[in-house]
């Protein structure tokens, strides 16, 4: 059994984040994205992974390698141009074996994945596919199921009076990899509108695994901030590999907090980061790995990528700073902010919401 993660997208939503970073790599606390993927697939027994990769598919590689460092075997799927959710699981067929684990690229959960991986293979199933209740269902795809489990429908986008069910594609598959020689090769095809209603077409068992645990999209601003806040307030079950200081206050092994400096949990603190006098690491603030504040300088509900710094007295509330973004003295960052890598504000300056 082996997987296919799906991680070829330009992550257009997260920009300008992911403008010189691809998104299977931005990092989560202080760890690539798609390492939470990989110890998922690792509770299941699945060790030899195909990154299928198209945007900056060498900076995947960069972080990834072979996979040897982490205990797996990573080989990549490279497409020349953009083939789909289906092509590129088609793409990584020659890598495959009997059966293969299909992951999104940008999701992350705490689905039993060995309970799903088991229950395929009981039921006979050419494919299953998790699926995850959200509140509002009108802006995805549904997919429909019986009482038994068996997929019946899937609808795209559906009016309110079409509504039948709360369940979306969560983006997770097991197959029967023979059964992708449905889809074509070397063309762009949807694993979702295309191979999925393909198989029921041709009377193929398609089952249904509800998940009704933690379940997020990262691909947005939005949620990549809500998925720290999440890590940090524990709804993710994760233990995070930093020291404990205080209530959900977490310090790497190599971080300068001075005296006189403040952290209020919950909040992460990387290695290299420092600390200086009167600075104010707030509540939802992670500091990823060698960031700096000035004295007097705050930060809370935001996420800072690496090297960025923070002159005397500077804020930054509820926003997302990229690699290296300096704030000068006393500048302002408001909530809904998103700051490319080496962005500089000057002393004094404010940037208002949504900049």
């Amino acid at each position: 059994m082996k997987s296919v993660i799906l991680a070829g997208g330009e992550g257009t939503r997260l920009r300008p984040l992911t403008l010189e970073l691809p998104k299977p790599v931005v990092p989560v606390l202080d760890r690539p994205f798609l390492q939470y993927q990989l110890d998922l697939l690792a509770t299941a027994g699945v060790r030899d992974i195909v990154f299928s990769v198209a945007y900056q598919p060498d900076r995947v590689r960069s972080v990834f390698g072979d996979g040897a460092a982490l205990g797996r075997s990573i080989v990549y799927a490279v497409e020349d141009e953009p083939l789909g959710t289906g092509g590129a699981v088609r793409n990584a067929w020659p890598h495959l074996d009997d059966v293969t684990v299909v992951f999104n690229g940008d999701v992350l959960t705490d689905v039993d994945l060995p309970k799903v991986v088991a229950d395929h293979k009981a039921s006979g199933a050419v494919a299953t596919i998790v699926l995850h209740p959200v509140p509002n269902p009108a802006a995805y795809g549904l997919v429909e199921f019986d009482g038994g489990g068996r997929v019946t429908r899937f609808l795209e986008k559906p009016k309110p009076e079409e509504i039948t069910t709360d369940t979306i594609n969560a983006g997770i598959y097991v197959l029967d990899s023979r059964a992708l020689d449905l889809i074509p090769p070397n063309v762009n095809h949807s694993i979702e509108r295309g191979f999925f209603p393909a198989l029921l077409r041709r009377g193929d068992l398609v089952r249904a695994h509800v998940h009704r645990g933690y379940w997020i999209d990262i691909g947005t601003p939005e949620k990549y901030l809500q998925v720290h806040e999440d890590l940090l307030a524990g709804r993710f079950p994760l233990a995070i590999a930093a020291p404990e200081r205080g209530p959900r206050v977490f310090v790497a092994d190599g971080a300068l907090v001075a005296d006189g400096a403040r952290l209020e949990g919950p909040c992460y603190v990387g290695p290299g980061c420092r600390i200086e006098a009167g600075a104010v690491v707030g509540a939802g603030a992670v500091l990823t790995r060698d960031v700096t504040l000035g004295p007097g300088a705050r930060v809370e509900a935001s996420v800072l990528w690496a090297g960025c710094s923070l002159g005397a007295e500077a804020r930054v509330r509820g926003a997302l700073l990229a690699s290296g973004v300096a704030l000068g003295a006393h500048a302002a960052v408001g909530p809904g902010s998103c700051l490319g890598q080496q962005a500089r504000i000057p002393d004094h300056s404010r940037l208002g919401a949504g900049a």
